[in-house]
């Protein structure tokens, strides 16, 4: 039986009667709760849910009730519905480029089921790339990440975004901002954690002489670096290794296995249970 499945995400100020209140207008709306998920973090309340209708729904309509209840409950809402349509992609970086090109070279060969339609930096290193890729670039140089993140989700929206992808983007998101994206931020850092955090992960591994160094894709929740791990790889480091090459090899990987991840999420072919991410069968 087909059906259709719209992902609601509910962020504001917590309080009681939220979860009843939005979980209620699907039900009179005729529709199934298949996902809830709810999280509380200093006053601030995130949920969100996934809800599935058998029968014909007026998506258009839905989306305007629903943004009115949000008026009435005070909470900032969005739905985001799944089709078949090649998906809105922001890249956000910093001033790593690799990860960035090589996401840009697999759209230029079209290999990539998206639209990369925005790049954000927190700095204007990379933004002579995203010129060259004939790609809006917009830099964010405010040191306040409340109000730099209030402008990412506004550009968001404005460019009606399905995926964000970290591409060595080196600064941390509030749960604020991710659970308005849930399952659908992808984020890649060294596998080195927590033995080597930071950004001089390589650095500190080189000097422990680290044998194998891996890399982890993953979709990002409010917990750093451990949300729902997607791909992971590693290669040998050669004892005559010096610290650049390794960060060379280590980088290459990166960006390899993120693109890998993408094009999987851009594909429909990933989906989240139990914090585990699973590869869906044909």
């Amino acid at each position: 039986m087909k059906k259709t499945v719209i992902g609601i995400t509910v962020v504001g100020k917590d309080r009681e009667g939220i979860v009843a209140a939005f979980t209620n207008f699907v039900f009179e709306n005729g529709g199934n709760i298949e996902k809830i998920n709810q999280n509380v973090i200093k006053g601030l309340f995130g949920m969100y849910l996934e809800a599935s209708f058998t029968k014909t729904v007026d998506v258009e309509k839905f989306d305007s009730g629903i943004q009115l209840l949000s008026k009435i409950e005070k909470m900032d809402v969005s739905t985001h519905h799944e089709t078949n349509a090649e998906k809105n992609i922001a890249i956000m970086v910093t001033k790593e480029p690799l990860c960035l090109e090589t996401i840009l070279e697999a759209s230029k060969k079209k290999t990539l089921n998206g639209i990369i339609s925005i790049i954000i930096g927190t700095e204007k290193t990379l933004e002579p790339i995203a010129k060259k890729a004939k790609i809006p670039f917009v830099v964010l140089e405010e040191t306040n990440q409340e109000k730099a993140e209030e402008k990412i989700i506004a550009i968001c929206k404005k460019y009606e975004i399905d995926l964000i992808v970290l591409a060595r983007y080196m600064k941390i998101l509030s749960p604020n901002f991710v659970w308005r994206y849930p399952n659908r931020i992808i984020n890649i850092h060294p596998s080195l954690l927590p033995a080597f955090p930071g950004a001089l992960a390589y650095a500190q591994a080189y000097e422990r002489g680290t044998k194998i160094v891996g890399v982890t894709s993953h979709y990002v929740t409010e917990n750093l670096d451990q949300g729902p791990i997607i791909f992971q790889d590693s290669f040998k480091v050669d004892p005559n290794d010096t610290l650049e090459e390794i960060k060379a090899k280590g980088q290459k990987l990166e960006a390899d296995t993120l693109l890998k991840a993408v094009k999987m999420h851009l594909e429909n072919k990933l989906e989240v249970r139990w914090r585990k991410v699973h590869v869906k069968s044909k």
